[in-house]
């Protein structure tokens, strides 16, 4: 019996108009009144989250920050932050990578310390809460990633610089143009486990969402483990199974109906 359903936004939830589709909030209604409880678990800042849920805020789990900063109803339930000497590090190192820009994504809100105009709009649909500094590394806020937005290919462009770094932090791939650093016990997977835990659900009783390779770690955390239809292909070869439908066709929701009997 399914008790925890984990979904990935960007993607997966959300079509490529970062929409989520009307049928999803009847569908969440009823998985309620079961007892299910629903995970949003993204790389998108928490304030952002509770914009995109406002209707059911109280009733969710925001998963932010790619597993750094997890709420339930208002209350903390954990927070995995980042020194700021390995932030300022990583701020320092970042700088240097052609075509990339960089987000000190803080417990308080976001930095930026470029206004190009492409990057901050970008950057805007993910930070509900961004503003502009003159250097990163003097910001005084808590620290739950260093992100860089790589208008080139996070994967191929600023990933290799980072690599070297895998043993000691947590680095992934979170889209195309992003690419998220955190402490290296911060990750979706990681998160649901504390969840699992805090609630006592297992593996067996969980089911997960995603699309790219920030939901990696996250796929090994519940049997009942969905890559999208148009997810990566190291995400597909990582889950049991895969969505019949593609982001754009409300992949998740018609899964849960058919693993829920919805659909009578």
């Amino acid at each position: 019996m399914i008790k925890l359903i984990a979904v990935d936004l960007d993607g997966t939830l959300l079509d490529d108009n970062k929409n989520i589709h009307p049928s999803f909030w009847e569908v969440h209604k009823t998985l309620t009144e079961r007892g299910v409880i629903f995970i949003a678990a993204s790389g998108r800042q928490y304030y952002n989250l509770l914009e995109q849920f406002d209707r059911i805020r109280d009733e969710i789990i925001f998963l932010a920050e790619n597993g750094t900063f997890v709420v339930y109803k208002g209350h903390e339930l954990f927070v995995n932050d980042l020194s700021f000497d390995d932030a300022r590090y990583f701020i320092r190192k970042g700088r240097n990578i052609k075509g990339a820009d960089l987000i000190l994504c803080g417990k308080q809100s976001a930095w930026v310390e470029n206004n190009f105009e492409p990057f901050i709009e970008d950057a805007s649909r993910y930070y509900r809460r961004l503003k502009l500094v003159d250097d990163l590394t003097t910001v005084d806020d808590k620290v739950l990633k260093v992100t860089l937005w790589d208008h080139e290919n996070a994967e191929f462009n600023s990933y290799p610089h980072f690599k070297e770094y895998e043993k000691d932090f947590k680095i992934a791939v979170a889209g195309d143009v992003w690419l998220d650093i955190t402490h290296n016990n911060a990750s979706k997977g990681n998160a649901i486990k504390r969840i699992q835990q805090l609630f006592g659900i297992t593996p067996e009783e969980t089911l997960i969402f995603g699309d790219y390779l920030n939901d990696l770690d996250m796929m090994q955390v519940g049997y009942h483990s969905y890559a999208m239809k148009n997810a990566h292909p190291k995400i597909i070869e990582a889950s049991r199974f895969v969505t019949r439908y593609d982001n754009n066709n409300n992949g998740v929701v018609e899964t849960i109906k058919e693993l829920f009997n919805l659909n009578s």
